[in-house]
């Protein structure tokens, strides 16, 4: 069954097109991915759990490496004011000797909360600031739409993801355009594949029976590999030299 769902993500994916901006990138050193982002990043614990670990654990290879500061309940201002960017930056210059640093970032799910007092410009800026951050310690930056909900529209009898992270993910789109970086459309892979497996399905992806945001880890490893077919659109280089690939076996 694994195996046969693994191959509808992959097969939706294609159907899905290129991605928005393809950015090339030497792979001379094996890639270092330092996870930036939110709870649907994170590491699985009682409270979050996202795509990151997946990612990491299952689909890097011949020396790629990376490491997950991914963080419960963080915003594109929290993530900063609380000192993981910081860590980011840190990291990035701690391997660039022995790797290609990459950077993923991925907020969005608690920006858009009216207590977070953030407007979509202002998210939009925020993104764009940590591009430019990224660039200036000599690490590419790779913007991530954020992963969808598991929450479905019942009412015309074909369940359907209600798609409530419209704004976030076009801005995130927006600022991959201002600032020139490579963009993947996690948002649009997730809700397609959502939508081709339905409820039952989706909802075994959840961290807890009624959590449809986060992940377990059997979801962290679908969704994880979601990411890494999608950042191989972008840099095909990775898959070609036997760094990063969609493990399905």
């Amino acid at each position: 069954m694994k195996g046969i769902l693994c191959s509808l993500a992959i097969s939706i994916l294609q159907a899905l097109g290129a991605p928005l901006k393809s950015k090339s990138s030497s792979a001379s050193k094996p890639p270092f991915f330092i996870l930036a982002g939110d709870s649907t990043t994170a590491t699985q614990s009682s409270n979050g759990g996202g795509w990151g670990d997946g990612f990491l654990n299952t689909t890097l290879f011949n020396g790629a490496s990376g490491h997950n500061y991914g963080h419960n309940g963080a915003t594109t201002v929290s993530f900063r004011a609380g000192g993981d960017w910081a860590n980011v930056l840190a990291t990035v210059e701690s391997v660039s000797a022995d790797y290609h640093p990459f950077v993923t970032i991925q907020f969005g799910h608690n920006d858009q909360k009216v207590a977070a007092n953030i407007s979509v410009s202002q998210y939009t800026d925020n993104l764009e600031k940590f591009v430019a951050e990224v660039r200036d310690v000599d690490a590419t930056p790779i913007l991530v739409t954020p992963l969808s909900r598991r929450n479905y529209d019942n009412s015309t009898g074909h369940p359907a993801i209600i798609e409530d992270l419209a704004d976030q993910t076009a801005a995130t789109i927006t600022a991959a355009g201002r600032s020139g970086t490579a963009v993947i459309d996690l948002n649009k892979a997730s809700t397609a594949y959502l939508n081709a497996i339905g409820p039952e399905k989706a909802w075994s992806y959840n961290l807890n029976a009624d959590d449809h945001t986060h992940l377990n880890v059997e979801g962290s490893v679908v969704f994880g590999g979601m990411v890494a077919e999608l950042i191989q659109r972008e840099f095909p280089e990775l898959k070609r030299e036997g760094f990063l690939r969609y493990n399905d076996k």
